[in-house]
């Protein structure tokens, strides 16, 4: 049991030692956006692009893999995108104890929201945010996690010996 723990441990350090990932690559044929509020940090970028949601979801993904989508309500991208964005859906494609990427999309349902830009109607436009964490920061709470469950599995076996008798 304790080499079965051991394993896990150190496999668990090794994934939380990982270096973070670069900034996603745009989706294919996507256009940069250059407008200010969209050039305000490095970790925040926005396209102009033609793709569909689940294809854009699916692009971003595809770079981070092994990872989980979240989805947001669209209300939601004013307080984690940026004040002021326009949100049709808001995901988030995260690495458990690691990175995310927040995805926001705005697709006009009016035409007098058509996006028209560089002389193309887009169907929409992505706004992605890169959220890094630093890595001595997830192995001092990986050491905590593995520390923690070792006195509960613990406190566990303890309490069922106990038990037994």
């Amino acid at each position: 049991m304790r080499l079965l723990f051991l394993t896990f441990s150190l496999l668990f350090l090794a994934y939380l030692s990982l270096p973070n990932p670069e900034f996603p690559t745009p989706p294919p044929d996507a256009l940069q956006s250059d407008e200010p509020g969209d050039t305000e940090t490095p970790l925040r970028r926005a396209y102009f692009t033609n793709l569909t949601r689940e294809e854009v979801m699916s692009h971003y993904k595809n770079q981070l893999m092994p990872a989980y989508r979240l989805n947001y309500p669209p209300e939601e991208a004013q307080t984690i995108i940026r004040d002021q964005t326009r949100s049709t859906f808001l995901e988030e494609i995260v690495h458990p104890l690691r990175e995310s990427v927040f995805i926001n999309g705005f697709e006009p349902k009016d035409p007098k929201d058509a996006i028209e830009i560089a002389g193309r109607d887009w169907r929409q436009k992505i706004i992605v945010r890169y959220v890094p964490s630093r890595p001595w920061l997830r192995l001092v709470l990986g050491l905590a996690t593995i520390f923690a469950a070792a006195v509960v599995f613990k406190e566990y076996l303890g309490f069922f010996r106990k038990a037994r008798t």
